[in-house]
């Protein structure tokens, strides 16, 4: 890193080139590469800057919670480094998401299929934070970096000389944001703690299902996706509050406290009035109607009335007039007293149509209302498409991929996919020779296993 002079980084230190200049270099020496070695699989032309472009991130996790947040940050213009271990006797290496679920090829050398959504637009290095040479490392990159994303154990980052009172030394503006179970302080902190535990003790669990039945999960990670929301939410306060400052600080997100933030009036109406929210099937405690109701065909259809003028137009057109002008049925408080009855006669009119007729009907009478998606009925539907929800892609050995869009858009820096999760390790080279080192030197750290 010598000979560099310019412009003052985000830490606080004195830096060549611009982070954009850095960015933009970095994108076409991949550019350059991949086209001499004729590879443009699963890569496609950068899309415009996106709002983070020139932003650097350093992303330390594994699996879901912090790759989430750093792929993110990624799809809108960051340069993301994501720092894997290396490959160690006969192990495969790298996050453990790279062999989660359905493979590609279908067999145990293939790579996930999540692993080229939740990696796009990633760099990958690898690196051995336990190993001395590794942790030095680390606080280079970190040195360089305006975000810093971890989701291991408390502890772990300070067990590695990596914590923020280490790595903020050489850069005072750094954020790190700090994904865990239970959060960095508090008695159950040190407890190992995976989105499932959140979803649970956050309150999510034990209102989802029927009362006559166990709690349910969603067959999904949601409480780790909802943390990382959160924790983007916090980073870019966190970006707000530099740039004013020009100091960095700790964002520090509980799984389970992401999943609480949404969970509503159930605590005020617990702590008030003794009540405690239950599991209630396919309704909605208190917002009626807003059910799911079988349809002729053996479908379902989601219906939502639950607005005043809404719930009028529902009522009239399915022929329950009397329902509409129920004076006592003109606010939701009635409605809920009496959501039983509305609700049979709602499921009493579906159930007499296709889901088809009844969707048609409940569009005329303009009544949210929606059949239940698989991904089977997203990859052709018109509003996916029309919204750039579907994006296709092509894996390295020229497999074509269906993958989710970029979320949010744009209108003015759009988001966008440049490249699909990239092999273990690819960039660990051009890293590293962005910090200075050379082919020498990287071979010494590879024989190490810094590396």
């Amino acid at each position: 890193m010598s000979g560099e002079s310019g412009r003052i980084g985000a830490g606080g230190k004195t830096m060549g080139a611009t982070m954009e200049d850095e960015a933009s270099r970095g994108s076409r020496g991949d550019a350059a590469r991949r086209e001499a070695a004729g590879d443009d699989a699963g890569r496609r032309p950068a899309p415009p800057h996106g709002p983070l472009a020139g932003l650097r991130v350093l992303e330390l996790g594994q699996l879901i919670a912090g790759p989430f947040a750093g792929r993110m940050l990624a799809d809108f213009g960051a340069d993301v480094i994501k720092v894997e271990p290396p490959a160690r006797d006969g192990g495969v290496g790298g996050d453990p998401l790279r062999k989660w679920r359905k493979l590609h090829p279908d067999d145990p050398g293939g790579t996930s299929l999540w692993w080229y959504v939740q990696a796009r637009n990633k760099r990958s290095m690898t690196l051995d934070l336990r190993h001395p040479d590794g942790q030095r490392i680390a606080r280079e990159l970190a040195a360089r970096s305006d975000i810093v994303i971890e989701n291991f154990r408390p502890g772990a980052l300070e067990r590695w000389g990596l914590g923020y009172e280490a790595l903020s030394k050489d850069n005072p503006g750094l954020i790190l944001l700090r994904l865990s179970g239970y959060g960095q302080t508090g008695p159950y902190r040190d407890r190992p703690g995976f989105g499932a535990i959140a979803e649970s003790m956050g309150g999510l669990r034990y209102v989802t299902g029927f009362p006559d039945r166990p709690p349910v999960r969603l067959n999904l990670s949601i409480g780790d996706s909802l943390a990382a929301l959160h924790g983007l939410i916090g980073v870019l306060m966190a970006l707000h509050h530099r740039r004013e400052t020009g100091r960095g600080q700790v964002v520090d997100v509980a799984l389970y406290e992401a999943v609480f933030n949404l969970m509503e009036s159930t605590l005020p109406e617990y702590d008030r009035y003794g009540i405690v929210r239950e599991r209630t099937g396919t309704n909605l405690t208190g917002i009626v109607p807003s059910n799911t109701y079988p349809t002729a065909d053996g479908r379902h259809i989601v219906i939502g009335g639950n607005g005043d003028s809404i719930f009028k137009r529902l009522m009239r057109a399915i022929g329950r007039d009397d329902l509409a002008d129920d004076p006592s049925l003109a606010h939701n408080a009635g409605r809920a007293a009496r959501a039983q009855e509305i609700d049979d006669a709602i499921a009493q009119w579906t159930s007499s149509r296709s889901l088809e007729s009844a969707l048609e009907v409940m569009a005329q009478a303009e009544v949210p209302s929606g059949r239940i998606f698989s991904a089977a009925d997203m990859v052709d539907d018109p509003q996916y498409l029309a919204r750039g929800m579907i994006e296709r892609t092509t894996l390295p050995d020229g497999t074509p991929l269906a993958v989710p869009g970029v979320v949010p858009k744009f209108s003015e820096t759009p988001g966008g996919m440049r490249w699909v999760g990239p092999e273990l390790g690819e960039h660990t080279a051009e890293v590293l020779g962005e910090l200075g080192y050379d082919e020498q030197a990287v071979a010494r750290l590879r024989a190490s296993g810094a590396v």
